[in-house]
């Protein structure tokens, strides 16, 4: 039968550094454009709620040909791109 962690090991599994990560991410923008920081994530917040009312018309009228199947890979890959950068908005 194991025995229940010690108060120390507790205390240790607690106190864990807090990861620089999310610092990181979000300071990258800050230190490339420090007075577009904000601006720029607000649009990309934004840009992220609004690209997919253009992914209803192109799926309604059908991939059918290449430029439509280009044009909604590209609709994706800019909403990723807008939930990358204004994920941090009003943080």
């Amino acid at each position: 039968m194991a025995n229940p962690p010690s108060l120390s090991d507790q205390r240790s599994a607690s106190s864990n550094p807090p990861s620089d990560r999310r610092d990181d991410e979000s300071g990258r923008l800050e230190r490339a454009a420090p007075g577009l920081a904000t601006p720029i994530r607000a649009v990309g917040f934004w840009a992220a709620i609004a690209m997919p009312i253009l992914y209803v018309p192109l799926l309604a009228t059908g991939l059918s040909s290449s430029l439509d199947g280009v044009l909604f890979l590209a609709l994706i890959v800019g909403n990723l791109l807008a939930l990358y950068v204004g994920h941090a908005h009003r943080r």
